[in-house]
């Protein structure tokens, strides 16, 4: 039978390159680092599989095209398409000196930069359409801005600029990483510890941290991530006066390492590190957005689900999903991801009509994160070669919004 990328989930693609090649599941693991195990479970499409360096890899060892792989999208990109329009402009400021990035900036007080950030914030966490087209237009003028506040701030004001110019680079962080501009990614997140480590506060130390340790499991460097949080957790550790926002980051800090070190192969580890949050979970008491981080009972909730799933144990992971409740509280762009994750897994389950019904639900509560989400494309390519006429024109909206029908 011929290939057709657009028919194959991408545990199928991977098994048809695989085989073409002559390759066994325990003789491409060992080419990519991986176990025969998690081949199997990669082709068998029960663990998801959306991060960049791990389908560069497989494409390498299968010596084909990352869009055979992918369907053409990819990390929120299509893979043979063109950058972000906001890319470039972002790359250029992101590569001057930072102390020339106040040149040809007025002067900006304090309190109307923490503003911007703020609002730059929250149009990320909360707008559901063209929130990357919006933010990425604000960026590039929004560091030199923030430059040029920490150069004019008087000794008083200093801290605080430090502390918004700390938040925009981790901004910059999570935009280019869900753009799929992941080496930006990882420049930005290292002015901001920079930063933080130069400040000598260890709650801002430890969100910068966080920040980092994002970027680079995202990378696939999950090594580097783990012993990032790890060491940085031991510097870190709050004193009991220690206010909310460092809690906050310091849980954060516990839940990214964990992820880390679950797509390590650390499996204990990665539990430890989880439950090693759960102080400051009862410290932060309830759900908060200190850092941006998103920390509280509910996140922490959602990084059971994740683990598990990680771990390929679908079935346990949805259990786990049935006791999280989802407040409005935590902010539209982490609810999204979260939902996106439940899907794949009822997908990987075989339940059709509930992850047509999230796809319905995604596509309401988030139209423009679903086009760009490889899961999602993943799942209604899947869905589509079954239709039933109970959810088949739910199934078809969702299809058409994102370009997989007509």
């Amino acid at each position: 039978m011929a290939y057709d990328g657009e028919l194959f989930s991408i545990g199928q693609r991977i098994k048809w390159w695989r085989e073409r090649r002559g390759l066994s599941q325990k003789m491409l693991g060992d080419l990519i680092g991986r176990s025969e195990n998690w081949v199997y479970k990669i082709e068998n499409d029960r663990m998801p599989l959306d991060r960049l360096p791990i389908l560069i890899a497989l494409s390498k060892a299968l010596r084909c095209d990352l869009a055979d792989l992918t369907g053409g999208y990819v990390s929120g990109i299509a893979t043979g398409g063109a950058e972000h329009e906001h890319v470039p402009l972002i790359r250029q400021t992101l590569s001057l000196p930072t102390s020339l990035l106040p040149q040809r900036v007025g002067s900006i007080g304090s309190e109307d930069f923490e503003l911007s950030v703020a609002d730059a914030w929250k149009v990320y966490e909360t707008q559901a359409a063209d929130r990357y087209r919006d933010v990425g237009a604000r960026l590039p003028n929004l560091l030199r801005q923030g430059h040029a506040a920490l150069r004019d701030a008087s000794t008083e004001d200093e801290g605080a600029v430090l502390r918004q110019l700390i938040s925009l680079y981790s901004l910059h962080q999570i935009w280019l990483g869900r753009v799929g501009e992941l080496t930006l990614a990882r420049i930005a997140a290292d002015r901001g510890l920079a930063l933080a480590d130069n400040a000598g506060d260890p709650g801002l130390l430890a969100a910068a941290a966080w920040s980092l340790s994002c970027v680079l499991t995202s990378a696939g460097d999950v090594e580097d991530s783990y012993e990032l949080a790890q060491q940085t957790i031991a510097q870190c550790r709050p004193h009991d006066d220690a206010n909310l926002e460092h809690w906050s980051a310091y849980g954060a800090l516990h839940l990214q390492g964990a992820v880390a070190a679950v797509r390590a192969a650390k499996a204990p580890r990665a539990w430890d590190m989880y439950h090693g949050a759960q102080q400051a979970v009862e410290r932060v008491g309830s759900d908060q957005n200190h850092w941006h981080t998103c920390f509280g009972p509910t996140n922490f909730a959602m990084h059971e689900v994740h683990l598990k799933a990680e771990e390929g144990d679908t079935a346990e992971a949805l259990r786990s999903a049935d006791h999280v409740q989802v407040n409005i509280e935590v902010p539209l762009e982490r609810r999204t991801r979260y939902l996106i994750e439940v899907m794949n897994l009822n997908r990987i389950q075989r339940d059709d009509y509930a992850t047509v019904h999230i796809l319905g639900k995604l596509l309401k509560q988030s139209p423009e994160e679903i086009v760009f989400s490889p899961l999602v494309r993943e799942a209604v390519a899947d869905l589509l070669k079954r239709e039933k006429p109970m959810w088949r024109d739910d199934l078809r909206a969702v299809a058409v919004h994102i370009g997989l029908a007509a």
